[in-house]
């Protein structure tokens, strides 16, 4: 899992290298547990990171945004992008400040971005529909054309892609074991709470109560 032979220089983890993982087994994981990206980029000399949607298709993963954003539009435009994902999974209280510490799961994806169009649009737009809320794209009405066309999506191949994780208790050093404060990991996880809405209706265009 955290062979490093075949792993090209620039993929490598270069600071705590034990948590690099390489395998495509465990990076597709924490691409589709994941519901928030980050794309990053260059505009005329202006780095830029934004947050999106995102969901992976085989080998490829799939960037939505807006046909209205400028940045957007640069970053189809044949160059280099990086996306990343995060998850959380806890936080890790040490006996001391310097070794206190988080448990995630992340991934590095660089590679050329392009825009997609037909059949492999739709099929993308499928995919974050029912990335965030499975089955969703059954249920609800689909996309107009018009609604197609306000939407760009990238897509870049997942051939130059690393993930780091951290699991694990707090890493206390040998001084610090008779220091009197409570020392362990503080799970944290995204949950889903109940719907809000449910109880509203549309009438003539507007949001109303019942």
């Amino acid at each position: 899992m955290n062979d490093r032979r075949d792993v090209p220089e620039h993929l490598r983890i270069k600071r705590e290298p034990q948590r690099g993982v390489y395998d495509r087994g465990t990076i597709d994981a924490i691409l589709d547990e994941a519901l928030v990206c980050h794309l990053g980029f260059e505009v005329d000399g202006q780095p830029y990171v934004i947050p999106t949607l995102h969901a992976r298709i085989g080998d490829r993963l799939y960037v939505h945004g807006s046909a209205a954003s400028r940045m957007l539009r640069h970053a189809a435009s044949e160059m280099r992008v990086c996306v990343t994902v995060t998850l959380l999974d806890g936080l890790v209280l040490a006996r001391s400040v310097f070794n206190h510490s988080i448990n995630y799961r992340s991934v590095v994806v660089l590679g050329m971005a392009t825009n997609v169009e037909g059949d492999e649009k739709a099929e993308a737009l499928k995919a974050f529909t029912d990335h965030v809320a499975p089955g969703r794209w059954d249920e609800a009405r689909q996309p107009t054309e018009q609604e197609l066309k306000a939407t760009w999506i990238l897509s870049l191949p997942l051939t130059e892609a690393s993930a780091k994780v951290r699991t694990g208790p707090p890493e206390d050093d040998p001084e610090d074991l008779d220091f009197p404060v409570w020392s362990g990991v503080v799970p944290v996880h995204l949950a889903a709470e109940p719907s809000e809405y449910d109880w509203l209706r549309v009438r003539d265009g507007r949001i109303v109560a019942p």
